[in-house]
């Protein structure tokens, strides 16, 4: 024992090294503390242990070096050791954890890059102090690591030193994992309540901003661990907040799938519940009600997982009988004696139960028990329109009614269709219509527009009346033809005309909301009258002449951005639905030049709108009236409507791929009308797919080309160019090269099978699809078979010859009538020359006769011998002067 006193004698009297002025210890002193506190020979010497040891808190208490920081661990560790068997070492121990909290200490800037790993590993350390079962080391390591965040109030120090910056610590807290050691420890906290609540802080500041302390923490289960302890000891106490504000930050700042994932534990489920009960039946405070809506937030966040036991833990039933309080009274202990407040907590807590219905509605237990509860009824008594009257106590203010009313629609958005027995006993048709109605009245009511749903709705109802046609929009979605008569029975096309008519006449009211309420009630109007031919006469004129002004709108708005496009979409959808079928519309529409303005869309618009705009047009083609009034159109650069269709049939099979010549001739004889990408069929498909050439019917615009010209008649029609003929002549035949013209009785079983799955009239090229694919397969056809395919083959290939010679004839005449054109332009040319040499010829015989008395003389014997010759004599010369030009030209 003797021979290790000089050492530590030594100790006491050596000094921090002269060349530096830090008061801190040195790498030797530290070590010799260290070989002081490891000796075996001085392990009975606790006093002069102690005493080194506060020696070095005293010279470290601004903090310490982060160069020292791996044997200032050694040193933790090695009191730790002690503290048990040897209680003095406790104050010693929280002491230096107590400079651990300071700012570590740099004399270079490298030492930040230098020592991380140091500094990491040093964090780690005091979090793994823990398992030191003192209380007052616990309270210390927390407040320590705490400080670890708070900011700096010195950045320089007189003794060239600096400590680091607060980043720099909380970025090391980060690497060192210590988030995952404090949540590990909470178990050791069982009957530690004010550690446990330091220790929820600690937690609380860790996961507050760091993502990757987040991570950790729930890699840890944190969400789980935490949850267990909320209903402890007090629940009104600090630690239920504590633990929710940790909730709230892992879900901020971390995995929601995994804290959800967590959470949708059946005991966490039930601690949740438990307090949020206590929290709604005892809390009477701002606080306590904040805190009750945080712990709402975190079950509806549980409510999204499918997987998560709520219905088991019977919060669902508590919910409905929340959801529909005060609306609907009940004698259940729970609201028997619940008292609302009807102030800013309470109405947020109503908004998130409507939520929370609208998430739990993807499980069909959970819509049972909407249905016991009553729930479609409280929806419908939100959504009820009041008149306005005098506020009490009581009730919600007319903005927070406003906001409810809104939101319980949205809600109907989603549960009406799921839940329609109750939607139909409720009369939702008929309350949706009344709120409707509502709406299009003139009264006082200026909506407030603050919420979500309000949006686009401030100083009227446009949101409520959104809100009503999507519900609307939502219910005859379904094939129910009970509902929609019921709509229907109760006026819903006049309304929802109403609707179109009170937005027609306030266009610089148009918006995007005002253009979604449009289109979904156009859209409704659609379903409704779809094939039912009293409802398209309930449309009516009215409804028309609104079509036709829809049609009329500015093409520069289409491309505006706002939504326009979809506007006229559901336009043309709603002439199909509404108009087509029914005669008497039908010849409003065509009256109206409803035709005309489809052909005029149909020449101004992209590619994707062509669909519907040929469809429908095709439909209409079926009246006589609307023939006529397609011969008759002519649109821009005096295009006429068989010039349209024909070049819409071009770019058609450009963007198909289909092989023609640079003047528009078949050039693939073999395949006409299909294109390169479907030369080869697909030897994986199953035989239950669709043939692609019954496929290529819908996928584009020929077949209804093909319908409107056989419509309009193939008679050659006037101010057609070569190359739209050239287009005509496929046309034409365009069904030919679908249909065999064979006898179809000439195919055996094979044929059988194949016109099983296609219709008759695309027999002619499946026949063709089927050979390559008995080619590719190596599947030989027996000889009837064969004969019968190859007939079809060759009779398809004659066809496309005639036409192929019918087009270069085309071609032909056209470069007849160019070449016959340009010989009369040449022969115009010649004869504007000889006229010029004439008439140049007479000018110098003019100035010869005037210039020269000779040449007079002779010019006027000539003259005499021709008058005095009689009718057989020479031409008479020419009379004097330019202007007798004419006269000679016409001898």
């Amino acid at each position: 024992m003797l021979s290790s006193a000089p050492p530590a004698r030594s100790f006491l009297q050596k000094r921090v090294v002269p060349e530096r002025k830090s008061e801190a210890v040195g790498l030797a002193d530290l070590s010799r503390v260290i070989q002081l506190l490891q000796d075996p020979l001085s392990s009975s010497l606790k006093e002069r242990q102690i005493f080194i040891l506060r020696k070095v808190v005293k010279r470290c208490q601004h903090g310490f070096l982060l160069r020292d920081l791996a044997d200032i661990c050694k040193i933790l560790n090695l009191c730790a050791e002690r503290v048990m068997d040897h209680p003095e070492y406790a104050k010693i121990l929280c002491d230096l954890l107590q400079i651990c909290g300071l700012p570590f200490l740099k004399e270079r800037a490298s030492d930040e890059m230098k020592f991380a790993a140091v500094a990491a590993d040093s964090v780690s350390q005091m979090g793994y102090l823990m398992r030191i079962p003192l209380p007052e080391v616990r309270q210390q390591i927390c407040a320590s690591v705490i400080s670890l965040y708070s900011h700096d109030t010195h950045t320089h120090s007189s003794d060239g030193v600096y400590p680091t910056h607060v980043a720099y610590r909380g970025l090391m807290v980060e690497r060192s994992g210590l988030a995952e050691t404090l949540v590990m420890s909470l178990a050791l906290m069982e009957n530690q309540l004010s550690i446990k609540l330091r220790l929820l802080q600690t937690l609380q500041i860790l996961s507050r901003t760091s993502e990757e302390n987040c991570r950790v923490m729930l890699r840890a289960q944190a969400a789980q661990k935490i949850c267990f302890h909320m209903s402890e000891c007090d629940p009104t106490g600090p630690v239920l907040f504590r633990c929710s504000e940790i909730l709230w930050n892992l879900l901020e700042n971390g995995s929601r799938e995994e804290l959800t994932a967590q959470l949708s534990d059946t005991d966490c489920i039930a601690s949740l519940k438990e307090a949020f009960l206590h929290q709604l039946l005892n809390g009477f405070r701002h606080y306590d009600r904040q805190l009750r809506n945080d712990l709402l937030v975190l079950l509806s966040l549980i409510a999204s997982n499918p997987s998560a036991p709520l219905i088991e833990s019977g919060f669902v039933k508590h919910l409905t009988l929340l959801v529909t309080f005060p609306e609907l009274k009940s004698h259940n202990p729970l609201v028997r004696n619940l008292k609302l407040s009807f102030n800013h907590e309470d109405f947020e807590m109503k908004k998130l139960l409507l939520n929370v219905i609208v998430v739990l509605s993807r499980d069909l237990t959970a819509l049972q028990l909407f249905r016991e509860g009553r729930v479609m009824l409280g929806l419908m008594l939100l959504i009820k329109p009041r008149a306005p009257e005098p506020r009490s106590r009581c009730s919600w203010t007319p903005g927070q009614q406003e906001e409810l009313q809104l939101q319980a629609l949205a809600c109907l958005i989603s549960l009406a269709p799921l839940m329609l027995d109750d939607y139909m006993t409720c009369q939702g048709n008929t309350l949706l219509l009344l709120l409707l109605d509502w709406c299009l009245q003139e009264d006082s009511f200026s909506g407030q527009g603050h919420s979500f749903h309000g949006s686009g709705g401030r100083g009227g109802k446009k949101a409520q009346m959104r809100y009503c046609v999507r519900v609307l929009r939502s219910v005859v979605s379904l094939e129910l033809e009970a509902l929609r008569q019921d709509l229907c029975d109760q006026g819903a096309i006049g309304q929802l005309l109403g609707v179109l008519r009170w937005f027609v006449g306030r266009p610089e009211a148009e918006d995007a909301v005002s253009l979604e309420i449009q289109i979904d009630s156009q859209f409704v109007l659609s379903v409704l009258c779809e094939g039912d031919i009293h409802r398209k006469e309930l449309f009516g004129s009215d409804g028309v002449e609104m079509l036709i002004q829809y049609l009329s709108l500015d093409t520069a708005l289409i491309f505006s951005g706002l939504g326009h496009n979809k506007l006229l979409l559901s336009t043309v959808d709603c002439v199909w639905s509404c108009v087509v079928g029914c005669f008497g519309t039908e010849d409003v529409f065509v009256g109206g030049g409803g035709v005309d303005l489809l052909l005029q869309r149909l020449q101004r618009s992209p590619r994707h709108m062509l669909i519907p705009l040929i469809g429908t047009l095709l439909e209409l083609c079926e009246s006589p009236r609307a023939v006529t009034r397609v011969q008759c159109w002519r649109g821009e650069r005096d295009v006429t409507a068989p010039q349209l269709l024909l070049q819409i049939w071009r770019s058609e099979e450009e963007e198909m791929g289909i092989t023609r010549d640079q003047h528009g001739v078949i050039a693939d004889v073999k395949r006409p009308v299909v294109s390169r990408q479907k030369d080869e069929p697909s030897l994986t498909s199953s035989s239950r797919d669709v043939s692609p050439a019954v496929r290529d019917v819908w996928e584009n615009l020929r077949a209804n080309i093909y319908c409107i010209f056989w419509k309009l008649g193939f008679e050659q029609p006037s101010g057609l160019s070569a190359e739209d003929l050239v287009t005509l002549s496929i046309i034409r035949r365009y069904l030919d090269f679908k249909v065999s013209l064979d006898d179809l009785s000439a195919l055996s079983a094979l044929m059988s099978d194949i016109t099983a799955n296609a219709p008759a009239s695309q027999v002619g090229e499946v026949l063709h699809e089927v050979w390559t694919e008995l080619l590719a397969e190596g599947a030989t056809p027996v000889s009837s078979d064969e004969e019968a395919l190859k007939s079809l083959r060759q009779v398809s290939d004659d066809t496309v010859k005639s036409v192929r010679s019918l087009q270069q004839s085309i071609l032909g005449r056209q470069q007849q009538e160019e070449l016959q054109e340009e010989k009369l332009l040449y022969e115009e040319i010649g004869f504007t020359h000889k006229q010029r040499e004439v008439a140049a010829e007479a000018w110098r015989s003019y100035v010869a006769r005037t210039s020269n008395y000779s040449v007079l003389k002779e010019f006027k014997r000539l003259r005499e011998e021709w008058s005095t010759s009689g009718p057989d004599a020479p031409s008479e010369p020419a009379l004097e002067g330019p202007e007798t030009q004419h006269t000679l030209s016409d001898q």
